[in-house]
């Protein structure tokens, strides 16, 4: 009733957010490796070219996001979403009459940089300034439009290979994107600036200061969440990339993997709004060291699945972990360094995650041509998201006393207030 009730006062805002995520699907790694097979046939490139072509743009785009997402500090996500998206839609266009590889690489960089980074920056920017005490409700409703877009898009646009040459599909993904520009802008006519914002009173962080960015580099708790902030984009952007090469692997069907997002998305729903609800009720700070443990246990599951079945349960859990991972981290870092400055803040967070989504298909898809089949990856990266669970937890318990309990909410009444005029 509390999620209705809080859907029911502010489903404009969070319609928005919805939308903002959603529309970052077509950057997202799930999303373009569904042509993989496509794109490997027409430029002859093997698993680890095809991969490194991905690293390559993809860290490019990270680097440009510790720029580029500052961005939300300064103008009203309208705005920036405006010049985003049909950025995006041109790179979708791009990627449907894209040459040859040399000029992938710039195609990747521009999907990765305006679909998974500024877009699924604005969404996640948006909730946390826009709501404080009920931040984690607000987080767990707008990321459902990640969960929709990975739950349809991919079972659509493969269903859509059957009658239609893959880069006709890029050119309806396009079309899509530019179809939602109005939407966002009719939703979001009213919205405040963050230049408003940031001049009154805010939920402030540890030792009840907001942290600027440089501040934030040279605190060790920083430092310390790296592997939690890289992990989950680095070897879930991994299982998804190589989800082609898994299948035959596996001796399945891609079109029958494919059929199981469904289920997965399922399950990444319900922790999401199980993981919002926790981080209102019992703080962040409980939340997030168990966040890695799902994905930890899903990969040794997919590691020895030898069916369907078993591949169905082992995604079940691995939603589980990216139901969590889709409110714990933007609510973790305005949490401790404070929201006036979370725009700069949540784009090195935002930095890291691309560059984990570069690490992850290339490292693996190295490892493919040296002969390591993905299956037998998976352990590692299991050991992996444990000791950065261990790691992360150590973090918060040395960290957590020098939080603040002060602070002034931004939504005293779990309402963004609307700009005047």
């Amino acid at each position: 009733m509390d999620y209705l009730l809080f859907l029911r006062r502010n489903w404009l805002f969070l319609l928005a957010g919805f939308l903002l995520t959603f529309t970052s699907s077509y950057g997202q790694t799930y999303f373009i490796s569904l042509f993989a097979g496509a794109i490997k046939g027409d430029f002859g490139l093997s698993d680890g070219q095809w991969g490194g072509i991905y690293t390559i743009g993809t860290t490019l785009s990270a680097l440009t996001m510790v720029w580029a997402g500052v961005l939300t500090d300064r103008f009203r996500v309208r705005v920036l979403a405006f010049g985003v998206m049909v950025t995006l839609a041109g790179a979708c266009l791009a990627m449907a009459a894209v040459p040859n590889w040399i000029a992938l690489i710039f195609v990747v960089y521009a999907l990765r940089l305006t679909g998974q980074g500024m877009m699924s920056q604005l969404g996640q920017v948006a909730m946390v300034r826009w709501f404080e005490a009920t931040r984690g409700k607000a987080l767990s409703l707008s990321s459902m439009g990640f969960a929709a877009g990975q739950a349809f898009l991919p079972v659509i646009f493969v269903a859509l290979f059957a009658s239609f040459h893959w880069r006709s599909l890029w050119v309806l993904a396009a079309v899509l994107v530019l179809l939602t520009i109005p939407v966002i802008l009719l939703l979001l006519r009213q919205e405040r600036t963050p230049q408003s914002m940031a001049e009154q009173a805010q939920r402030a962080g540890m030792q009840g200061r907001h942290w600027t960015r440089a501040e934030m580099f040279r605190s060790g708790l920083f430092w310390m969440m790296i592997p939690f902030a890289v992990g989950p984009s680095a070897w879930g952007t991994a299982l998804f990339f190589h989800q082609v090469h898994l299948v035959e692997m596996k001796g399945w069907q891609l079109v029958e993997f494919v059929a199981l997002m469904p289920i997965y998305t399922l399950s990444a729903v319900a922790c999401t709004f199980l993981s919002g609800w926790a981080i209102d009720r019992f703080g962040v700070s409980r939340v997030v060291p168990v966040q890695m443990l799902p994905f930890a246990l899903a990969f040794m599951v997919l590691a020895y699945a030898d069916t369907l079945w078993m591949a169905g349960i082992g995604l079940i859990i691995f939603g589980a972990g990216q139901g969590m991972q889709s409110t714990a981290p933007a609510a973790f870092w305005a949490e401790y360094y404070g929201t006036r400055h979370v725009g700069s803040i949540k784009a090195v967070a935002a930095a890291l995650m691309v560059f984990g989504s570069a690490v992850g298909p290339g490292v693996t898809g190295l490892f493919i041509d040296l002969g390591v089949e993905f299956p037998q990856q998976m352990l590692p990266i299991a050991l992996y998201y444990l000791a950065a669970a261990a790691l992360a937890g150590w973090a918060i318990h040395r960290y957590r006393p020098s939080l603040s309990p002060s602070g002034c909410a931004a939504d005293r009444h779990n309402t963004p207030r609307r700009r005047r005029g």
